[in-house]
């Protein structure tokens, strides 16, 4: 009996031991030295519905995969070694036709699509290559509370697809390129610290489709948005659905955005429905007695209902960026 005691206590000494050995990652590398070769056989392993977070360590190279992460794929982080080499790519767009014939959608084109909860992506390059031929978006995301730090989405039109009213999307870092509507959706989703870049031939950078049901859309706190499109030919939003909802704080905007700042998609109703908002915004793009009327200037006591707690509901995502510490050196 108490030698029967005495193996107790110690399987229950070595518990914690098992739990560290059961969060040990799964490397991809192309080159063979890692547990998988590609990205998708390494999100397959994943089981379904595990309760833990599951961390993916991405060797530097360029995975040419069209990307699925199931419901059924919960808390799965991705981590890059180095977010200018390790490049998760895919060249397919709207109009491109399937093995039916049939044109893909704007949906169909997506590189990768997250549908699981609580996934976070450090130091990776999405992006979508097909170039400028209509839609190609290079993420889809509808899984909720999911997080980016320090990655970068590249493409043309539609590069981001925040699919999902309600879902709570955070971005901290990352750099988002693109020509139209590049950023547009339903979810609720937070640019902190962000650099937004228009392309050449860029005229809207958001196109919100959040229902009237939720109470913030997109908010981009303290970015920059730059790069070379003409000067005052690109708008900040305009909504793609009635109650669309967009609010740039404390963010420096360049000679390209045009002073009007806010389209109303050709509908005159969008602009009794469609809440848009700057907060102390820098730069020559910043005109705010030449918005459009229908748009507001926060004052500072409305400008403290956007926290992350009340974005958020609660979540807090930069939690996350503790929990994986141990495999990155991520700058704040």
């Amino acid at each position: 009996m108490k030698g029967k005691f005495a193996l107790l206590i110690l399987v229950c000494l070595s518990l914690p031991f098992f739990t560290k050995a059961q969060d040990k990652p799964i490397t991809v590398a192309k080159d063979g030295t890692g547990d998988y070769l590609t990205v998708q056989e390494a999100i397959n392993a994943v089981p379904d519905f595990r309760k833990v977070p599951t961390t993916i360590l991405i060797r530097n190279g360029i995975y040419q995969e069209k990307l699925n992460l199931s419901p059924s794929k919960k808390l799965v982080k991705l981590v890059g070694e180095d977010v200018s080499k390790t490049i998760l790519t895919y060249n397919d767009y709207a109009a491109k036709k399937n093995r039916f014939g049939e044109e893909m959608g704007t949906s169909g084109s997506s590189s990768f699509y997250i549908c699981g909860d609580g996934f976070t992506a450090y130091n990776i390059t999405f992006q979508n290559t097909s170039g400028p031929v209509g839609q190609a978006v290079a993420l889809w995301i509808s899984g909720d509370q999911t997080t980016f730090f320090n990655c970068r989405i590249k493409g043309f039109q539609d590069t981001l697809y925040t699919f999902g009213a309600g879902n709570r999307q955070y971005f901290k870092n990352c750099y988002i390129e693109g020509t139209v509507d590049f950023i547009f959706g339903a979810a609720t989703a937070l640019f902190e610290d962000c650099t937004i870049f228009c392309k050449q031939g860029a005229h809207y950078i958001t196109a919100s489709s959040a229902p009237d049901t939720i109470t913030y859309g997109y908010v981009f706190l303290n970015c920059r948005i730059t790069g070379d499109a003409l000067e005052r030919t690109v708008y900040l939003g305009r909504p793609w659905r009635p109650y669309s909802k967009t609010v740039y704080i404390n963010c420096t905007l360049p000679k390209l955005i045009k002073s009007e700042g806010w389209d109303n998609w050709r509908k005159a109703s969008n602009e009794k429905t469609a809440y848009y908002a700057e907060y102390k915004n820098t730069g020559e793009g910043f005109n705010p007695e030449k918005r459009v009327a229908w748009s507001h200037q926060l004052s500072d006591d409305e400008v403290k209902n956007y926290t992350t707690a009340l974005i958020f509901k609660g979540w807090n995502p930069k939690t996350t960026l503790a929990e994986t510490g141990k495999y990155i050196n991520y700058e704040h």
